[in-house]
């Protein structure tokens, strides 16, 4: 008997083979750390502390479209030394059109205190995502949102979008 002739034909189908080819490429692509540079845009509070954990401080925001009147918030979020997500401290600073500057600036400043010494850096987080006043925050992993060649993850600063990220995710580069 010809060798060809000793092994079984496949079991799986070519429909079933595409979707499983489809969920590892999806798998595979998913990233498990971003890293961000620090810069003096959306970037500024990025770093580490002494113990070694790492911070991203920033402004997430609801855009005030149609009608909703939009919120602004201070976030801070905190990572252990090696990335992974360990506390959101969000702070609702209110609607967009009634915003106190002054006491937004003052709740930044006080979030930036409670962290003590800091040191300004490049960061490698995990994205992550939390629900709070009614609202997903953090750095949201998005799935490719069609079978496109060319779409892609992302990982957006959420509530706003207002940084993106993509491949390579070790890059420290974002969109906005």
């Amino acid at each position: 008997m010809a060798l060809w002739l000793q092994f079984k034909r496949p079991t799986c189908r070519i429909a079933e083979f595409n979707v499983l080819a489809e969920q590892l490429r999806t798998i595979m692509s998913k990233p498990k750390l971003i890293a961000i540079d620090h810069d003096v845009y959306h970037a500024s509070h990025v770093g580490r502390l002494p113990d070694g954990r790492q911070f991203f401080l920033t402004e997430p925001f609801i855009p005030a479209v149609g009608g909703n009147k939009g919120r602004e918030f201070v976030a801070l979020y905190l990572f252990d030394k090696h990335g992974h997500f360990l506390e959101a401290r969000i702070d609702d600073l209110g609607t967009r059109a009634e915003l106190d500057k002054q006491h937004a600036r003052v709740t930044f400043e006080q979030r930036l205190a409670e962290l003590g010494p800091v040191e300004y850096g490049r960061t490698e987080l995990q994205p992550f995502e939390v629900e709070r006043f009614g609202t997903t925050f953090g750095l949201v992993s998005r799935p490719p949102e069609d079978d496109e060649d060319d779409d892609d993850w992302w990982v957006e600063v959420q509530p706003g979008n207002y940084m993106a990220f993509h491949e390579p995710w070790d890059g420290g580069a974002y969109d906005t």
